[in-house]
C-alpha cells in the first residue's frame, strides 16, 4: 500500500484527536465544575451527578474541527460517490456505522442522498436481505454497507442465501487497515488484515483497494462481475483512511471507468443442437426448470420451447418460471414416463431423478431412482461456472449425457430455433396428441387441488388454504406481486393463484437462512412501489423474530405492503423432524404423549406480532383465529396499503 503524505491542515489522524480532545473536555469532578478547573486524571472519578457545562457541550457540541478549505483536495469518498453514481444503484440499505462513516457522509452530503438513497436498517442482515429480495424483483442490484469484522458477522446469513440463490449484491465493508493510525479500543477490534475472509467461500469476487484510482476500477469490476451469470454477491472492503483523507493522485488524473455489462454465456452450438435432436425425437420429453429465469422475456422462450415440443415442464421453487395455470405445467410425477429429461439451472438434478427416504434415524436414508433405466438427461446451466469447495450449496453430482454450460435465458433462443429445425414432420401429429392428453390430465389435477383446498375450509386456527384463497380474492384484480415470502403453506400460491408475470412469485432465499423473509419482502416491495404494484407477502412467525427490525424499515421509508402472519406458533419443520426420529425409535408407544412441541413451539407466552407491528408504525390487526374473519380484515388492510401503509395481519394458522 502506497504510505499517503499526511496533509498538515486536515487528515483522518487530525480529525480523531479533535474528536478525542472535545470528548476530554468534559471529565472533571462535580466538586471542580463550580470554578471550572479540571482535577488531575489520577484524582478524576466517575460521577453518577448530573454533567457539568463542560461535559454537556462536549457529548452534544459538534467537535471544534477546521472544515475543509478551497485550496484542499476533496475527500476520497466524494470521489467513491461519483463512482458509485455512474452505475443503476437506486437503494442503499444499511446500518450506519463508523468505519464507513467518510462514505456515509459523502452519500447524503455530497451525493444529494439519491443515486443511491440511504435506507436506514436495524441489522445488517436486514440490508443485504432487502437488497436480495429487491433484485429478485427489479432484476437489479442493490450495494449495502457493512461495519468492520462485527458487521460482516451479521450479515453473513444473507450473504450466503444470496450467493445459493445467484443474487447480485454489493457489499462495502468498512475497515482501518493501517494499525499505526487506527483508534485505540473498537475500531481495531473491529478491524482484520483480511476481512473479506470472512464470506470469501460464498462471494463471487472480492477486493481491497488502496487508493481512490483503484477503487474506482475496482466497484465497476464489482457490479460487471457480480451481475455476470451466474451472479452472486461481491464485497469490496473499503479502508476508512482512503475514503476520509484529502485525495492524492501522485501526478495521475482520476478516472472512472464506464460500465459495459458482460453478455451471458451462451450453451455452445454443437451441444444445443444435440439437446434439440433429443428432445425433438423423444416419445415423452419433460423439462425441470428451477432457478432458470429473471424476466419476462425468459419466462415466454421457455413457454415456447414447452409449446413447440408439447412437453410438461416441472417447475421447481427458485423462480417462478413458467405459468402456474399453463396446461403443460404438471408435477414432479410426469418425470417416471420421460425418455428425455431437460434440467434448466436445476439447484439439484441429482434429486430430481432420484427420491432419498429419511426413513431410519441412522442418517443415511435410502435411495430410490425416479426415472427409466434409458432416460436421456440434458442440463442446461451456468452454475458450473461459479465453482467453491467449502459450502456444499452445490447438491449430489449427477451425470447427465448432454451437459450445457450457459445461462439458460442466453441459450433459449438458440434452442428454440435449433428444436423447429429438428423436429421431423412425422412426429408433428404424436407431438399434438401428446399435449392433448397432457391439457385433460391438467384440467382434472386442477379440480383435485381445489377439492384439497376445500378440507378444514372453516377450521381455527385457519387453514393455510384458505388464508391463502381469501388472499387472493381480494388481490385478483389489482397488478399484484407475491414478494419473497417464507410462510410454508403448502404452496397453494403457486398451486392455485394464476400467475404469469416473472414478478408474482420470486422463489425460495437459496440457503434456507431463516430471517430472511422479512427483509426481502421489504426489498421486493421497494421494487414494486417503484412500479405502482401492490406487493403481500405470507410471512412466518419463526422467521419475522429473526430480524423484526426490518418492519421499522418499511415504516420508516414508506414501503407499502400488505404481511400476512402464517401465525402456527412453532417452528413446525423441527417439530416433525423430532416427531419424526421419536417414531424411528419408538419413543412413545401407545401412550398418545407427543413430546414434539418441546423445544419447538412459540406459545407460552404468544407473540402478538399486530402489536410489534404497530409498535414500529405499521398498521395491524390480530390475533384473527375465526375464519370468518379473515375475510373482512383482509380488506380493511387492503384499503390502509393502498393509502401507502404497511399493513400486518397476526392470523392463527394450521402448521401448513
Amino acid at each position: 500500500m502506497r504510505k499517503k503524505q499526511a496533509d498538515p491542515k486536515l487528515d483522518r489522524r487530525r480529525f480523531l484527536t479533535a474528536a478525542a480532545v472535545a470528548g476530554a473536555a468534559g471529565a472533571v469532578q462535580p466538586a471542580a465544575a463550580a470554578t471550572g478547573a479540571a482535577l488531575p486524571a489520577q484524582q478524576q472519578a466517575p460521577s453518577a451527578l448530573p454533567p457539568n457545562e463542560h461535559m454537556a457541550a462536549a457529548e452534544t457540541d459538534i467537535p471544534n474541527i477546521p472544515p475543509y478549505s478551497s485550496e484542499h483536495r476533496r475527500p476520497g469518498s466524494d470521489f467513491m460517490v461519483d463512482v458509485i453514481k455512474t452505475l443503476d444503484i437506486k437503494y442503499l440499505p444499511a446500518n450506519p456505522a463508523s468505519s464507513y462513516r467518510a462514505l456515509h457522509e459523502s452519500l447524503i452530503d455530497y451525493g444529494k442522498n439519491t443515486m443511491p438513497e440511504y435506507l436506514t436498517c436495524t441489522h445488517e442482515e436486514v440490508g443485504v436481505g432487502i437488497a436480495h429480495g429487491y433484485y429478485k424483483i427489479a432484476n437489479k442490484p442493490l450495494m449495502t454497507t457493512c461495519h468492520g469484522t462485527v458487521g460482516l458477522m451479521h450479515a453473513t446469513m444473507n450473504i450466503y442465501n444470496a450467493f445459493c440463490d445467484h443474487a447480485p449484491v454489493v457489499v462495502i465493508a468498512g475497515n482501518d487497515l493501517d494499525a499505526a493510525y487506527r483508534p485505540p479500543g473498537v475500531p481495531t477490534i473491529h478491524s482484520a488484515q483480511d476481512i473479506s475472509a470472512i464470506v470469501r467461500d460464498y462471494t463471487k469476487w472480492d477486493d481491497t483497494p488502496v487508493s481512490a484510482e483503484a477503487f474506482a476500477q475496482s466497484f465497476v469490476r464489482a457490479y460487471q462481475i457480480a451481475t455476470t451469470p451466474p451472479c452472486a454477491p461481491v464485497v469490496i472492503s473499503l479502508d476508512d483512511g482512503l475514503a476520509q483523507e484529502p485525495i492524492r493522485d501522485f501526478g495521475q488524473s482520476l478516472s472512472i471507468p464506464k460500465f459495459v455489462p458482460n453478455a451471458p454465456p451462451a450453451g455452445e452450438m454443437g451441444a444445443v443442437r444435440e439437446a434439440a435432436r433429443l428432445l425433438a425425437n423423444a416419445e415423452y420429453p419433460v423439462i425441470v426448470a428451477d432457478r432458470a429465469v429473471n424476466t419476462q422475456k425468459g419466462m415466454n422462450l421457455l413457454v415456447q420451447l414447452a409449446e413447440l415440443l408439447q412437453a410438461p415442464l416441472v417447475r421447481q421453487r427458485a423462480r417462478l418460471n413458467f405459468p402456474t395455470i399453463h396446461y403443460l405445467g404438471r408435477p414432479a410425477s410426469v418425470i417416471a414416463q420421460a425418455d428425455v429429461i431437460l434440467g434448466l439451472e436445476l439447484t439439484d438434478y441429482w434429486d430430481t431423478v432420484n427420491k432419498f427416504t429419511d426413513d431410519n434415524d441412522h442418517g443415511v436414508g435410502s435411495v430410490t431412482t425416479r426415472i427409466k433405466p434409458d432416460t436421456k438427461l440434458i442440463s442446461i446451466g451456468a452454475q458450473q461456472l461459479l465453482t467453491k469447495s467449502n459450502y456444499q450449496e452445490f447438491e449430489r453430482f449427477q451425470s447427465v449425457d448432454v451437459p450445457i454450460v450457459g445461462d439458460v435465458e442466453a441459450t433459449l433462443p438458440s434452442l428454440v430455433e435449433a428444436v423447429k429445425l429438428a423436429i421431423p414432420d412425422s412426429r408433428k401429429d404424436a407431438i399434438t396428441k401428446r399435449g392433448e392428453a397432457i391439457k385433460t390430465a391438467h384440467a382434472k389435477a386442477r379440480d383435485t387441488t381445489r377439492q384439497l383446498a376445500a378440507i378444514a375450509w372453516d377450521a381455527s386456527p385457519i387453514s393455510t388454504a384458505r388464508l391463502c384463497m381469501e388472499l387472493y380474492a381480494q388481490i385478483k384484480d389489482f397488478d399484484w406481486s407475491l414478494v419473497p415470502s417464507s410462510g410454508n403453506v403448502s404452496g397453494w400460491p403457486t398451486r392455485l393463484w394464476p400467475m404469469d408475470k416473472v414478478y408474482q412469485f420470486t422463489g425460495t432465499s437459496g440457503g434456507y437462512g431463516v430471517g430472511w423473509g422479512a427483509p426481502a419482502s421489504v426489498g421486493g416491495a421497494l421494487a414494486n412501489r417503484d412500479e405502482g404494484r401492490f406487493s403481500v407477502s405470507v410471512q412466518s412467525d419463526g422467521d419475522l423474530m429473526y430480524a423484526p427490525g426490518a418492519l421499522w424499515t418499511a415504516a420508516r421509508h414508506k414501503i407499502p405492503f400488505l404481511a400476512v402472519m402464517h401465525n402456527n406458533r412453532g417452528y413446525h419443520q423441527e417439530v416433525m423432524h423430532v416427531q419424526r426420529l421419536a417414531n424411528f425409535r419408538d419413543r412413545n408407544p401407545n401412550t398418545g404423549n407427543d413430546l414434539g412441541p418441546i423445544g419447538t413451539s412459540i406459545m407460552n407466552p404468544d407473540i402478538e406480532y399486530h402489536k410489534l407491528a404497530q409498535s414500529m408504525g405499521w398498521w395491524a390487526k390480530g390475533p384473527i383465529k375465526d375464519p370468518a374473519d379473515l375475510g373482512p380484515a383482509i380488506k380493511e388492510a387492503i384499503a390502509v396499503v393502498r393509502s401507502g401503509q404497511p399493513a400486518l395481519l397476526n392470523v392463527w394458522t394450521q402448521p401448513r
